[in-house]
């Protein structure tokens, strides 16, 4: 990208994130008027058909949806439709399972926060800190991923940029300084990211996070909308693409030894290097290098690599990148790994159950897949951050409109990103190892190639619209958390509203810069996260939440159970993987389920079963929310 370009897509990109930030000055007036904690964690309840649906959307459409599932996309292929095809529904099953009745309980009880609506409906402080701890706790886990997923993405949009390619300077010089091996280009973009994305959380509240949400909404239905037609046209199509999807098979990847043929004292190697090999072997052979290095004459240094195995694809690469066989190192022994599932099998991206490079048996078999049907639809309603969307919504119609809203727009976004990405494969390939940043990556692929590079930063600002949405619900989940439900309702229940806002922006703001700085070091499987954390919260939640909303039996005692039970079994499933499978996020199956359907069951279970042995609630509990106006 030229550097005209990239400024076009870097102003772009402003003029996005000022629209942002003058939102929130206008959420932050409003807390002038109206009563602080109500406004500002959950709007004073409000919310039109609108704000509510795309603030509901938005939140569900995180850096999972815009960096993590992309990059499954990538990795596996067509499968991927039916691994998010009950996603869908999440809206039906969300808002029309639990939503009208939370907002009941919500208003009768005054709550504010997830945590005050248990400890109201039970009247137990105890469970209040149980829910605080346990949100806290899954949280901050994903808000750090968020942090990473952002940052990723404004590398990508950011790298030929005069400005930013002199602020790596001067942060490579420091971090050499303070000895921290970390991508000096990616802490410049998590500094970038985190104080937007703190700024404006902090200073606007509930409302500014719904506003911008609706911002943010529609940034990413424009993004989707349009980089599909771009994709098929720049493909050729999408019965070519399929076609050479299906002749495509997975690749190998591992390491190698890159020494230095030629006169030169030192040769420069970049991330993304191809190494082409044809004269004196049977086939030719064709290795992306994973890493920048420089190699002194002489020097040979080990590489991670990555080898393209279909001898079409490796044709079609040779052909499109003019590629010549290298003469000025020499790459050897070569320690690569073929996937576990698929390997050398073309049709393996376009058929069940997809390439897997841990399980023998494939990305999704049968019994996952229906794991996961339920998986989605199940968690999704299991998400305290939609709790408190569903306790902010203005009337009952102002929800039967969100529900048909919110599901096709989910259909306008996952679905296209299903295609997207297959296609991302032939126009982009070999990016098996850093497949999280594959959508800014082909963003500003499409862009350039259409001579529009100043669409990037728009394109650019669907998947940065998926995580600020996220990111900003997670601080003020956590501040609300800490300050209303540990602090006020615990602490200093006497303590006035001056103080609650000053421990508030404080408090949001040290959380922000507390997951900035956890982000430093991120972890390498962004999706991985996601999936546990939201599959976590539903183990936990949604037993406890069905019966507290609907069951005048239900009691303290049997929610705590089923909610600590639920936690503790979908944990050690994770926990066993890392003894059974090599790693926390390949979880010990039962029947080859995944880990939520068994922490449900136990959830439901104890929830019940210990609800029956303990004593009833008092008949005022059961009075104040099963017999109003009887």
């Amino acid at each position: 990208m030229r550097a005209v370009d990239s400024n076009a897509a870097l102003w772009m990109f402003i003029v996005y994130i000022i629209g942002v930030l003058v939102l929130a000055g206008f959420a932050n007036r409003l807390l002038k008027n109206r009563s602080f904690l109500s406004e500002y964690f959950l709007g004073s309840r409000s919310l039109g058909v609108w704000a509510f649906a795309l603030t509901f959307a938005a939140t569900s459409a995180s850096g999972g949806s815009f960096t993590g599932f992309p990059s499954k996309i990538y990795t596996h292929g067509w499968i991927l439709a039916l691994w998010i095809g009950s996603y869908m529904v999440v809206p039906i099953c969300m808002m029309g399972l639990i939503g009208k009745r939370l907002n009941q309980i919500a208003r009768i009880s005054g709550a504010i926060t997830v945590p005050d609506v248990f400890r109201d409906r039970f009247g137990s402080m105890n469970f209040g800190l149980v829910v605080t701890a346990l949100i806290v706790f899954f949280m901050v886990f994903n808000l750090v991923a968020q942090f990473k997923a952002g940052s990723l993405i404004l590398k990508t949009l950011f790298r030929n940029v005069p400005s930013f390619q002199y602020a790596v300077g001067v942060t490579a010089g420091l971090s050499q300084s303070w000895d921290l091996l970390v991508d000096p280009g990616y802490l410049v973009c998590l500094a970038v990211f985190g104080i937007v994305v703190i700024l404006y959380t902090t200073y606007g509240g509930f409302r500014a996070v719904v506003w911008t949400d609706v911002l943010q909404g529609g940034a990413m239905v424009v993004g989707v909308m349009v980089m599909l037609p771009l994709t098929l046209y720049q493909v050729g199509g999408l019965t070519k693409a399929t076609q050479q999807l299906g002749e495509m098979t997975p690749p190998r990847i591992g390491t190698g030894i890159l020494t230095v043929n030629s006169m030169k004292s030192e040769v420069a190697v970049s991330s993304g290097q191809w190494i082409y090999r044809e004269l004196g072997r049977p086939e030719p052979e064709l290795f992306r290098v994973m890493t920048s290095v420089r190699i002194q004459s002489g020097e040979s240094i080990e590489v991670p690599i990555l080898e393209v195995t279909g001898a079409e694809e490796i044709d079609r690469i040779r052909d499109t990148k003019g590629l010549a066989e290298n003469r000025e190192f020499e790459l050897s022994e070569l320690k690569l790994e073929s996937y576990a599932h698929g390997a050398g099998q073309q049709g393996a991206y376009v058929s069940g159950p997809g390439p897997s490079r841990r399980s023998t048996e494939g990305f999704l078999p049968l019994s996952l897949a229906f794991s996961f049907f339920f998986m989605w639809a199940i968690a999704g309603t299991g998400q305290p951050s939609h709790y408190v969307r569903l306790m902010a919504f203005r009337d009952s119609r102002t929800l039967m409109r969100s529900i048909v809203t919110v599901a096709f727009y989910y259909s306008m976004i996952y679905f296209p990103l299903v295609i997207i990405f297959c296609c991302a494969r032939i126009l982009m390939p070999g990016m098996e190892t850093e497949s999280d940043r594959i959508m800014p990556a082909i963003a500003i692929y499409l862009t350039e190639n259409a001579g529009v590079a100043w669409l990037g930063g728009l394109l650019v600002a669907a998947p940065f619209a998926a995580v600020m949405s996220t990111v900003d619900s997670f601080l003020l989940m956590i501040s609300s958390a800490l300050v209303r439900d540990v602090y006020q309702r615990n602490i200093n229940p006497q303590v006035g509203e001056r103080r609650i806002r000053q421990l508030t922006y404080m408090v949001t703001t040290l959380i922000g810069i507390g997951a900035m700085v956890g982000a430093v070091n991120p972890p390498q499987f962004l999706q991985d996260i996601i999936v546990y954390t939201g599959s976590g919260l539903a183990a936990c939640f949604l037993g406890p939440t069905v019966f507290a909303l609907y069951w005048p039996r239900a009691n303290v005692q049997g929610c705590m159970a089923g909610m600590v039970a639920g936690f503790a079994t979908h944990l050690a499933m994770y926990g066993t993987g890392i003894f059974a499978n090599g790693s926390f996020f390949v979880p010990v199956r039962i029947f080859n389920l995944d880990p939520i359907l068994v922490g449900l069951a136990v959830s439901f279970t104890c929830t019940y079963l210990v609800t029956r042995i303990t004593p009833p609630p008092s008949d005022d509990i059961v009075t104040t929310y099963f017999c109003k106006g009887e």
